[in-house]
């Protein structure tokens, strides 16, 4: 959940502690995660910045009441395609698969299983709403949308950014299971990677020592909430539950641990 600013000719991104699962703002705020989701965006900002332009600017020249929650970046005229890349089977993915054997118009080799690494990552598209829920689409409809041109620079980017992200992570003993980016035209015309960057909120973290194919590995991003909260019996529906203060805790904790291992940074005590 983040909140946007004009500053200055450039555009202020300012995460905060709220948490959204199924297109739902949950009434529990989560301490520190705007700021853990805002710095590990900084991080891989710059990491990444040989494989292709980001729009940050800077962490540290914003106002002060912000904290270490906002990011000081140029304005880009966003591309309307979630671009998300999957190099395991999970979630929406895994349920697409069992129904078609199909990704996103992906064809994947049968008998794969929840968790299963796939053979190579895919560009899994979908769209990006405003309202509702985001819904697969193939390269064929990215194509339609924006024109073949875009539409393979934004695959090859997307899956490019992936497979160096996901290496680094997997050494620290993070799988990136699958992530979402999102790419935007800066006033030059430069296809320039935008919004947040793999972090906790956009991306499947799963404890790389306790995956095994099959078998849910403790995941270290907001599926930990999504589990509770269908747990609880909420129908996924406004108004989403109360977090009970020990998930709130965990998923806290979760977050940081996420944060130091792809990092190798400690994250402050509180």
């Amino acid at each position: 959940m983040r909140d946007l600013y004009s500053f200055d000719g450039d555009v202020l991104l300012v995460a905060s502690d709220r948490i959204s699962i199924y297109d739902v703002v949950l009434p529990t705020a989560i301490p520190d995660k705007g700021a853990l989701l805002t710095q590990l965006s900084v991080w891989w900002f710059h990491r990444l910045r040989d494989v292709t332009p980001n729009h940050l600017i800077s962490s540290t020249d914003v106002p002060p009441e912000f904290g270490t929650r906002a990011m000081r970046c140029i304005p880009l005229r966003m591309i309307p395609v979630e671009c998300i890349a999957r190099g395991y089977l999970a979630g929406l993915g895994l349920r697409e698969y069992e129904k078609t054997g199909t990704v996103s118009g992906v064809a994947l080799p049968a008998g794969l299983v929840a968790g299963s690494r796939l053979p190579e990552p895919i560009f899994t598209p979908t769209t990006k709403s405003t309202t509702g829920h985001d819904e697969f689409i193939t390269f064929d409809d990215v194509v339609l949308d924006i024109g073949e041109a875009t539409a393979q620079r934004l695959r090859s980017r997307t899956l490019e950014l992936y497979t160096t992200a996901a290496e680094h992570a997997v050494n620290n003993g993070v799988i990136i299971a699958d992530t979402k980016f999102e790419f935007g035209w800066d006033t030059a015309g430069q296809l320039t990677l935008g919004d947040e960057a793999i972090t906790s909120d956009s991306s499947r973290f799963w404890l790389a020592e306790s995956w095994r194919p099959g078998e849910q590995p403790p995941a270290l991003d907001k599926q930990f909430v999504r589990d509770w909260a269908v747990g609880t019996g909420w129908d996924r529906e406004p108004p989403g539950p109360v977090i009970a203060s020990s998930i709130v805790a965990e998923t806290r904790r979760r977050y940081i641990e996420a944060y130091e291992r792809i990092t190798g940074a400690t994250w402050p005590s509180s």
